[in-house]
């Protein structure tokens, strides 16, 4: 049995034409439903492929640099180390009222007055004002601050008031002062188990 397709009567150009479209035709379609996908996820695969080779040159850059960011961050614990030295925390409030008490004594001074105030809170840090009142000298006031300036926390002296007492009996006391010496306090976190504690009670 014979097949004919009708184009045995044909011109050969025709049968030509006729095999070239198809051969177009299966072409767009293998390329299309079958190599495009391919072509799509190879792409996407180089492009992940670049995106890792970028990470692991990100990762062997901050290994290199990993001893340098520790001697940084021990360089920081030892800045805040001495940091919390100048600025106390509040836990340690009875130690610095005794030391500047002890400052205020030192001198040929009479004390007549040593009154820490209430702490003032600020962002990270409380103010500590402590009203004080003596008797004594220019040269030992002078003294005094030095001290004061001397001393490793931050104290400031405010509100200096200076005024001139009659000497009585054998004291050489010429002057009296009052002022307040401000300090400054860390304002330390709660921990969490202490927050906890301090609700259940």
């Amino acid at each position: 049995m014979e097949i004919r397709t009708g184009l045995e009567d044909k011109p050969w150009w025709v049968s030509a034409i006729v095999g070239l479209v198809l051969a177009c035709l299966l072409y767009w379609g293998g390329h299309h439903w079958l190599l495009k996908p391919r072509y799509e996820e190879l792409d996407r695969l180089e492009t992940k492929l670049v995106d890792l080779q970028i990470k692991i040159q990100e990762g062997r850059a901050a290994k290199a640099q990993l001893p340098r960011f520790r001697e940084e961050v021990q360089r920081l614990e030892l800045e805040l180390d001495k940091l919390l030295r100048i600025l106390p925390a509040r836990r340690n409030t009875p130690e610095m009222l005794r030391r500047i008490r002890d400052l205020t004594e030192q001198g040929d001074f009479a004390l007549k007055r040593f009154t820490p105030g209430n702490f003032v809170d600020q962002e990270f840090y409380s103010e500590w004002p402590i009203a004080i009142s003596l008797d004594g000298t220019y040269h030992n006031l002078a003294l005094l601050f030095d001290r004061i300036g001397r001393f490793s926390r931050i104290i400031n002296i405010e509100g200096l008031k200076i005024r001139n007492v009659r000497q009585q009996g054998s004291s050489d006391h010429t002057i009296e002062a009052s002022f307040t010496a401000k300090t400054f306090i860390y304002k330390e976190s709660v921990p969490v188990e202490e927050e906890g504690a301090a609700e259940g009670q």
